[in-house]
């Protein structure tokens, strides 16, 4: 997986791009199909804005998030992030076998 963190208005040190990738990390754990991850940190007088685009194999993920804290929104972000992977991770699996078993009429 690819990891690009960018800045708009801000420099981007070492530690906030550690931050971004370490928090990456736990979108591995519920989907491994990760193929690149663009982040595009901002800041705008008070509000700091962390978005980002997850390209997933057959889909795209995009998340947005605003605090007043930089590392506040990275958190925000990923944890938007996290609950999309997981819905997208769902609707790829097939529930049609559980119902199977089912009877159609009662």
């Amino acid at each position: 997986m690819q990891v690009t963190v960018a800045g708009h208005h801000v420099d981007v040190s070492d530690s906030l791009r550690d931050y971004v990738e370490s928090k990456i990390t736990r979108l591995e754990r519920h989907f491994e199909h990760l193929t690149d991850v663009h982040c595009i940190l901002t800041v705008e007088k008070l509000r700091h804005r962390a978005e980002a685009t997850v390209n997933l194999t057959g889909g795209t993920i995009h998340a947005l998030a605003e605090e007043e804290n930089m590392y506040a929104a990275i958190d925000g972000l990923i944890d938007k992030l996290d609950r999309q992977v997981v819905k997208y991770k769902e609707k790829l699996q097939s529930h049609h076998a559980k119902e199977v078993d089912k009877p159609r009429f009662k």
